[in-house]
């Protein structure tokens, strides 16, 4: 079954239910299907057509929902990116996803247009929303075309959307995926968050990201409410809860950290949030303990995946168990291999139990991608006889489960030891000292790495012997503790909220005056 035949069976078993909602605006389903079919109809007219990538470079509003489902209308292949990109980075993706039509709003008018130029690509081919002025056409105008009948008859093994990597290595790789894939996904996603029927989701995670497009999929199979948020805003999020009695939150770490530690929290009435999911990153067992004191869930879930395959592990019982990732999905195999970067280990080259390596996971899964856009180097890197490498180094527990220590390339070897990023940062998460930390490996002479941690400061008063002194306390041995500290305004991170290393490797962090960082 294709994605736009899904929608239309919902639309058909609720018609009059609230789909989606943006600000004042919102749109039962029976409206917003007749809406996605004009547009869908207005899109075919500017000649876009089956198998054609429709590049967005807009944030989470009604109108990017919309397209969404008018290209699974006509089979166009929906390709979202980054609102928060410069004009280099989106025509890069423009040429690489070889973009028939691209759509923009005001605040990315400049970088899009100038990608454009960049790329050759006509201005004709450009459609502006909301407050956007230039292009060839306008939302508004083809929102009013002739609509298309339905879905067009289209296999499930097409591709539905092409998802960007946040390029925390490099240049960013294009992920097809396919309806099938998407469809499974969704619906396991579902059946592990122990979403309902008719579920209230907070749409705030970017629709160019892999965990937004899942919570707008999921809304829609239930019949569920979808609530547009255009940009991550602590109090705004509060605000949106109390207003539209949301029931499912399914964040990252750093915006659950953000919400339960604003100053005004308790002032809101939170009662309808039931169900709590993150992703994309590890909690900090400090932070799940406060997110479940705050909001005192029914269920509270941690689901493991990627863009490429969507579902790797769940854990469903995260108060008792924080930081565990669970055991291996519906639908899915995990393994744990040793982690060699400069050499292409084996399947079937097992670690023993208790000892970290890299995470794999089967390609037979339903939620699987098929391989890389236009990238073949890169499927010879990450698929190797039927698994996919994750890159993600983890261990088995001793209940089975897993728990992810780190990335294989942010591992740090210092004085012969690996040490791994996120159990330092997750003691000096504990400590009350910080209110974000990111913890990595630099050049050193002597140590070969030099383990620093670089913290956002949760007081003025912080110092790094404090800092120290935490470090010590805890069970974390001694040589894990960082040899350095630098306090900064801003610990970089993508527009998924994804931490990234490189950036504090290469120099690119303001430290904060007033503190004594000793990198």
């Amino acid at each position: 079954m294709d994605l736009a035949t899904a929608f239309t069976f919902s639309v058909a078993r609720a018609p009059h239910a609230i789909a989606i909602c943006d600000g004042a605006e919102r749109r039962s389903y029976a409206a917003w299907d007749a809406e996605i079919r004009a547009v869908a109809g207005g899109l075919r007219s500017l000649g876009l057509g089956a198998g054609d990538h429709f590049v967005t470079v807009l944030s989470n509003r009604c109108e990017m929902a919309t397209l969404y489902w008018a290209c699974q209308m006509i089979g166009a292949i929906f390709t979202p990116f980054n609102w928060r990109a410069s004009a280099e980075e989106i025509a890069f993706v423009l040429a690489d996803a070889e973009a028939k039509l691209v759509a923009f709003e005001g605040k990315t008018e400049a970088a899009t247009a100038a990608a454009c130029a960049t790329t050759g690509l006509a201005m004709d081919r450009l459609l502006a929303v909301a407050d956007g002025t230039g292009g060839g056409a306008h939302f508004a105008q083809i929102a009013t075309a002739p609509a298309v009948s339905g879905p067009i008859a289209i296999e499930d093994s097409a591709i539905a959307l092409m998802l960007y990597t946040s390029g925390t290595t490099g240049r960013p790789k294009g992920v097809p995926r396919s309806h099938a894939a998407e469809r499974n996904a969704a619906l396991a996603c579902i059946a592990q968050l122990g979403l309902r029927h008719g579920e209230c989701q907070l749409g705030v995670m970017p629709l160019f990201h892999t965990m937004g497009q899942r919570t707008l999929l999921m809304a829609m199979m239930l019949n569920g409410k979808f609530v547009c948020m255009p940009a991550f805003d602590a109090e705004g999020v509060l605000r949106l809860i109390a207003l539209e009695k949301i029931t499912a939150l399914f964040l990252v770490p750093t915006m659950f950290h953000d919400i339960v530690h604003h100053p005004r929290f308790a002032e809101h009435d939170l009662a309808t949030v039931r169900n709590l999911g993150y992703a994309g990153m590890s909690m900090s067992s400090a932070l799940t303990l406060k997110c479940a004191e705050a909001f005192q869930p029914q269920s509270f879930v941690n689901y493991y995946g990627s863009s490429e395959i969507y579902s790797f592990t769940v854990c469903d019982h995260v108060i008792a168990k924080p930081g565990s990732a669970g055991r291996a999905a519906i639908n899915q195999q995990i393994r744990i291999v040793n982690a060699d970067p400069e050499a292409r280990t084996s399947p079937d080259d097992l670690v023993a139990p208790g000892e970290a390596g890299e995470i794999i996971a089967t390609m037979r899964s339903p939620d699987a991608f098929r391989g890389y856009w236009k990238r073949p180097d890169a499927d010879e890197k990450a698929i190797r006889d039927g698994w996919y490498f994750t890159g993600d180094l983890g261990q088995w527990d001793a209940d089975g489960e897993l728990t992810i220590v780190g990335r294989v390339d942010d591992m740090i070897i210092s004085g012969g030891e690996n040490i791994y990023p996120e159990e330092v940062e997750d003691v000096l998460a504990k400590s009350g000292l910080v209110r974000h930390v990111a913890a990595i490996g630099l050049p050193d002479e002597r140590w070969g790495q030099k383990l620093v941690a670089f913290v956002e400061p949760a007081r003025p008063e912080v110092t790094a012997e404090m800092l120290d002194r935490a470090c010590l306390k805890s069970a974390l041995a001694r040589f894990k503790r960082p040899r350095g500290y630098g306090f900064v305004a801003e610990i970089p991170r993508s527009g998924s909220g994804k931490l990234l290393r490189r950036f504090l490797r290469e120099g690119r962090y303001t430290l904060l005056p007033g503190f004594k960082s000793t990198l």
